[in-house]
């Protein structure tokens, strides 16, 4: 039997010590409406852009629809938009501006690195048992214990649309033992017995959660009608950590021939966030 409990919340101006302790404590950081919500609606309008005629902005609701058949992480319509939705400049650029940067050092300490590899979720209703199971990032990819996750809500979000849950403490065990599971990412990482409480809450635009790199999280399954569920993230390290190889390419890049970075950047108007990785000190 599993509980859930609100997020715990964060506030932006609390002292840098209270929030890093709060971090180590928990595991994760929430901060409510912490990105502008203009910021946050215009990637979302222009994810519906690439989306469109697959998922639309509801006239009713204000929020994405899915207009045609689900589809998940891998399918072929999601294949179709992905590459599209990773060459948009803003995408990328929006975990550069400062105040994502300046929320990424509180919670460092320091200076960080922001991973290249930027990552847009798109959970469609009528697809349920293909949500994110639960995992650990520090697995996924292969990254010490500085590393985070930083997620953003680009709408608000209703239990029914499917949330981001975390399991607070789970990150003082460290990283756990894996299997094959259905779902994004095709792995699971163990949750012990004792693990029966999780931490959810229904998302507003602008939301952001900062998670370790070892705090089990997961997706709810996304039962609305037809309400879509858009989300953004990335990773980031104390700068000068080690940083695998992998998490320099395009998200999917390995596996959708077209999508590499000179596809992702032919349109770009400024060449500031191309390749800025490349003289990182501690690449492996």
């Amino acid at each position: 039997m599993t509980n859930n409990k609100p997020l715990v919340v964060s506030l932006w101006g609390e002292d840098p010590v209270v929030l890093r302790a709060r971090f180590q404590e928990y595991g994760y950081l929430h901060f409510k409406k912490y990105v502008a919500d203009e910021k946050c609606q215009r990637l979302m309008e222009q994810f519906l852009e690439v989306l469109s005629p697959h998922i639309v902005c509801d006239k009713k609701t204000k929020l994405p629809a899915l207009m045609g058949e689900p589809f998940f992480e891998t399918d072929p319509v999601w294949d179709e938009v992905y590459p599209k939705i990773q060459a948009l400049e803003s995408f990328h650029s929006f975990f550069h501006e400062d105040d994502i940067t300046d929320l990424m050092r509180v919670v460092s300490g320091g200076e960080v690195f922001v991973y290249p590899m930027k990552m847009a979720r798109m959970a469609t209703p009528r697809k349920q048992g293909y949500e994110t199971p639960p995992h650990q990032d520090a697995h996924s990819h292969h990254a010490g214990p500085t590393m985070a996750g930083i997620w953003v809500a680009l709408h608000d979000m209703t239990e029914e649309m499917g949330r981001l849950k975390m399991l607070p403490y789970s990150h003082l065990d460290g990283v756990r033992p894996v299997f094959e599971a259905q779902g994004v990412g095709g792995v699971q990482c163990e949750v012990y017995d004792h693990e029966t409480t999780w931490h959810v809450s229904n998302m507003q635009q602008g939301d952001v959660i900062i998670f370790h790199s070892c705090c089990v999280h997961k997706a709810e399954p996304n039962t609305a009608e037809s309400a879509a569920r858009l989300s953004i993230d990335t990773r980031f390290c104390d700068y000068g950590a080690p940083v695998f190889f992998t998490n320099l390419e395009p998200h999917h890049g390995w596996r959708i021939e077209s999508l590499d970075w000179d596809y992702v950047y032919r349109h770009w108007q400024s060449d500031r966030y191309q390749n800025y990785w490349q003289n990182y000190p501690n690449l492996f």
